[in-house]
């Protein structure tokens, strides 16, 4: 698999274009918004996008999904139903952080943990990882060793737990108990900021690293 991740809304959410080399076919990863770039990219690389993957229902990650599906006709998976509440209120999110107008959507398929997606000859594992979401779900390429993890963990930081429904005592579990069992030379893309290793953050991160109380 190959990937590039494209910065999109005023958040600069990290929206992933990731491939299959062999056959050039590919997803995007959250497409938040500035659906014109995502589609640039992918023309500029030759990837064939034929499907859009969710990692949650916050507007600056799906806030494109309906608008990209239109534009391509291609099927929506994930995220996980216990973020349909968020998917259902995007108009009004949208407005309220600035965003560019957004419309709800019904995934083509909702996602649980230990399902699959696949592009190409790429088969990605699904991970629901609830905590920042209810329903939020990471996307991890086994034979890679790459994950995109949205806003569950961050190069140095966790996920919010302060939105409605979210739960920290589930999002430090699902980091530890699902993310951390899948390998210190696991590199994640997490929905804002750098790429890092699951083992770097395991040493390092003060919120969730090994040293911290409880780990």
């Amino acid at each position: 698999m190959q990937g590039i991740v494209i910065p999109v809304t005023a958040f600069q959410q990290n929206c992933s274009l990731l491939w299959c080399p062999e056959t050039m076919r590919g997803a995007v990863v959250d497409p938040g918004g500035e659906i014109d770039r995502i589609l640039e990219a992918a023309a500029a690389k030759g990837v064939n996008i034929e499907r859009i993957l969710v990692t949650h229902g916050h507007a600056d990650h799906c806030g494109g999904v309906a608008a990209l599906r239109t534009r391509l006709g291609v099927p929506v998976e994930g995220p996980h139903e216990a973020d349909r509440f968020w998917i259902d209120q995007l108009t009004a999110d949208s407005e309220e952080y600035g965003l560019e107008p957004s419309e709800p959507f019904e995934p083509d398929r909702w996602l649980v943990d230990g399902d699959t997606v696949s592009f190409g000859t790429v088969v990605l594992d699904v991970i629901h990882c609830p905590g920042h979401t209810p329903g939020h779900v990471v996307f991890h390429d086994a034979a890679q060793k790459i994950a995109a993890v949205g806003d569950v963990l961050f190069a140095g930081s966790i996920g919010r737990t302060d939105f409605p429904r979210g739960n920290h005592a589930d999002l430090i579990a699902s980091i530890r108990n699902k993310l951390w069992p899948l390998g210190d030379d696991v590199t994640f893309i997490p929905g804002h900021g750098p790429l890092s290793t699951f083992g770097k953050e395991r040493r390092g991160n003060p919120y969730v690293g090994d040293g911290v109380a409880g780990g």
